[in-house]
């Protein structure tokens, strides 16, 4: 067979590769044109919980956006601060109010045991250098007076591999909206190609479709959690692509006692760090509905434990339905009401609310919508 015969067969099949693909992705949008989002509308009057972005990269490492352009997207988004975390960017940074949204300083680490991002540092990190021990890492941010979060954990690219400073950190990133794309980008057809197709017809159901977690981060959260309690935190890990705007419009980190933020900016972030790093703190995929009124009742204190033999309680927002379902994972068990939760042994229980939300196609899916840090479960107590 001659070679410009060849040639032509395989730019042919190229083309009809081309097409199937771009046809396929048109079905997507067309489905997304008819996804409908919030799924449980906010009867919330008033101010609503301050909100805002965790672990968001800049032009400072390998963000797509400045500091500035971030700003902008958070406002638009409607969010009221963002922790920016570049990649070992450890110079002393202030925080400041940039287009009206308070940009909070941290950092993200690259140690040789995987990345760990640290936030509300009150002196300088001493000592650190890219890749260094992941342990060390761990022991400079806790001497600088930082919260130390692992950062995608058990990613497949960057997972954390030092356990000892595994049990030490303050935090875990329990979702991640980058470790989402990345593992839609191992699964092109089956995840990717939905997800970009649906991004043309209604973007933030593109973001919503790649956020579809595996079982690994909840179980080496709830592992971790018996060792001592630790905040979990939704990341957005935002480099600019899916655009911030987007990531930001589809997830968020809410704190429940806050209603407004100081107008002096170090006040403000030191508010942010405390509210962070507590524990009350919530994560919410805000595309699905806002979280406020949701509570977790039954606590015996403020460090977010309890008894074995305690009923928990979950208080929904206003305006949840037969939509929402709670999950329980660990310690405990979801009674026949569906809404209380027995803690049944020792260790640590994660309770969350999930919602039927826009599926790939036409139908309907399972997702999470609110999520807590864990409930450390204690030895029952006398009587």
């Amino acid at each position: 067979m001659k070679p410009a015969v060849v040639v032509g067969k395989l730019l042919r099949a190229l083309l009809g590769l081309v097409l199937l693909v771009l046809g396929v992705a048109g079905f997507f949008t067309l489905a997304a044109s008819y996804a409908e989002y919030p799924v449980v509308a906010s009867q919330t009057e008033g101010p609503g919980w301050v909100r805002g972005a965790f672990h968001v990269h800049t032009v400072r490492s390998d963000g797509r956006g400045t500091v500035e352009e971030v700003a902008a997207a958070a406002k638009a988004a409607g969010l009221h601060f963002v922790v920016l975390t570049d990649h070992n960017d450890v110079a002393p940074r202030e925080p400041a109010f940039v287009d009206g949204v308070l940009m909070v300083p941290g950092v993200e680490l690259s140690t040789a045991h995987g990345h760990l991002v640290a936030f509300g540092l009150r002196r300088p990190l001493e000592g650190f250098q890219k890749w260094l021990d992941g342990g060390d890492a761990e022991a400079a941010v806790e001497k600088a007076g930082g919260v130390s979060v692992l950062a995608h954990p058990v990613q497949k690219r960057n997972p954390w591999s030092h356990e000892e400073a595994a049990r030490r950190a303050d935090g875990f990133e329990l979702y991640s909206a980058d470790t989402f794309f990345r593992d839609a980008v191992r699964n092109p057809f089956s995840r990717l190609l939905p997800a970009v197709g649906a991004s043309f017809g209604n973007p933030v159901h593109g973001v919503m479709l790649l956020a579809e977690p595996g079982p690994e981060p909840m179980e080496k959260l709830l592992a971790l959690e018996r060792e001592k309690p630790r905040v979990a935190l939704c990341a957005h890990d935002a480099h600019g692509l899916p655009r911030y705007e987007d990531v930001f419009r589809a997830l968020a980190m809410y704190l429940p006692d806050v209603r407004k933020l100081p107008e002096d900016a170090r006040a403000a972030a030191d508010l942010v760090v405390k509210g962070l790093a507590g524990g009350g703190a919530v994560c919410a995929f805000r595309a699905l509905g806002e979280p406020e009124g949701f509570t977790l009742e039954g606590l015996r204190t403020e460090r977010r434990e309890a008894h074995v033999g305690d009923v928990l309680t979950v208080h929904l927002p206003p305006g949840a339905g037969e939509r929402v379902r709670i999950e329980v994972r660990g310690a405990g068990r979801l009674r026949p009401d569906g809404r209380s939760v027995e803690l049944v042994e020792e260790g640590a229980v994660q309770v969350e609310a999930w919602v039927e939300a826009p599926g790939r196609f036409f139908g309907r899916q399972w997702r999470p919508w609110i999520s807590p840090s864990p409930v450390k479960v204690l030895p029952a107590s006398s009587p």
